[in-house]
């Protein structure tokens, strides 16, 4: 186990966000909020597919008065998925006129660098904190370097311009956004709102300032911290980019809730961002998601696409089935599944796994050797070997995981 950071807790609706409790995995819808019906599809799809918070913009008047029906439509699906809302710019004028929308929303974001300039500000954030006092919510102060409030940062530069020894304008810059979160945080538990109603982040696009801005945020509160690249970008780019910058901060126990901001491709369904972050979480050992396929990348002894294709259908199969496996047998999330090519590593890591084939590779003896536990179970032949195999998967997570007791939903 790594060890954690130790925080405060959080709620978020039901979901309990700080270091006693697993590290979260959220997602953010696309739609048109003001588009009820599209926004509550999304949002089933993202909480089906594993995000135990959706984040939905709250934008305008039309948005904010979509909530209540977007909650509905959701409970009507059998879904109570805690939902938050991201307000920029006009967020205390949207809480104080959709009083409903306030109530059923589980969690406020804000920006302290988009509540408004110079005297509104503080009346401006005062008044979405008043707002979350009164409906017990707790609040994200989220800074962002790209929206970063400029009065902080203005300070902070002309303090260093005066400074023996000026640093560097990125240095600066992280600097200011973490005076930015813990200084707003500050002000809103001076007027009353509870120190476990808090939490953080402090956003950039470049996994370096992510870790150094976590860091030092890390060292000087006890706030749940929300970890997350502001624009990952685009396949794989933002998968590497999402994976490189969190693993280091989530190995020093820093982080209590992630987000993969990934651009999805033109009409690709939202959920990848959210299979991401599992993956990241499930392949550092911190929680476990699925059971996980382990297939090696082919060479030349393995010419044939046989494995990968095996491979994929394996994968394929047991996405499909964890809904159902879930329910009926706990701990199947932990299975280890082993499709191998060829008898380099094939029989060694079929071992090695809860239950592994070894296929045949180019040229070797037309048998794939099936163990279990480490034990040779047996070998299958002939044209069936996949749907076979898939068989003795089904059978295996019957008997291993299968106690009598079904999980109610």
């Amino acid at each position: 186990m790594i060890p954690r950071r130790k925080t405060v807790t959080a709620w978020v609706g039901t979901v309990p966000v700080g270091s006693d409790h697993p590290v979260m995995v959220q997602s953010m819808t696309n739609t048109d909020t003001a588009n009820a019906e599209a926004t509550a599809i999304q949002i089933a799809q993202l909480a089906r597919a594993g995000s135990e918070v959706v984040r939905v913009t709250v934008n305008n008047k039309a948005a904010a008065a979509a909530i209540p029906d977007i909650v509905r439509r959701l409970a009507d699906v059998g879904l109570s998925t805690p939902i938050v809302g991201d307000f920029h710019y006009n967020g205390h004028i949207l809480l104080r006129e959709f009083p409903e929308t306030a109530r059923l929303l589980a969690k406020y974001r804000i920006n302290p660098g988009n509540v408004g300039a110079g005297q509104h500000h503080d009346k401006n954030f005062a008044t979405m904190i008043e707002v979350a006092k009164e409906y017990a919510k707790p609040v994200r102060i989220g800074v962002n370097w790209g929206s970063l409030d400029q009065t902080v940062l203005a300070r902070m530069m002309d303090e260093n311009a005066r400074s023996a020894t000026p640093r560097s304008g990125t240095d600066v810059m992280i600097d200011a956004m973490i005076a930015s979160a813990l200084e707003s945080a500050e002000y809103a538990e001076s007027l009353g709102l509870g120190h476990d109603k808090i939490l953080i982040s402090a956003k950039v696009s470049s996994a370096p300032e992510l870790w150094s801005v976590y860091r030092k945020l890390a060292a000087l509160c006890d706030y749940p911290l929300h970890l997350g690249l502001t624009e990952a970008g685009m396949g794989m780019k933002g998968i590497v980019a999402s994976s490189a910058a969190l693993a280091p901060l989530l190995l020093e126990g820093i982080g209590d809730t992630i987000r993969v901001s990934l651009t999805p491709e033109p009409g690709a369904p939202r959920k990848l961002e959210v299979e991401v972050a599992q993956q990241i979480l499930q392949s550092m050992g911190i929680r476990q998601f699925l059971p996980q396929v382990t297939a090696c990348p082919g060479c030349g002894r393995t010419t044939s696409t046989f494995f990968q294709e095996l491979a994929q259908k394996i994968q394929r199969y047991i996405g499909d089935s964890m809904p159902e496996w879930k329910l009926k047998y706990p701990g199947v999330e932990a299975m280890q599944v082993a499709v191998m090519g060829c008898v380099v590593n094939g029989p060694g890591e079929s071992k090695h796994a809860n239950i592994g084939i070894s296929l045949p590779g180019t040229g070797e003896d037309p048998r794939a050797p099936v163990y279990q536990d480490g034990q040779l179970l047996t070998t299958l032949r002939g044209p069936r070997i996949a749907e076979d195999f898939q068989e003795l998967l089904e059978t295996y997570v019957e008997r291993t995981y299968g106690r009598g007791e079904q999980v109610k939903s």
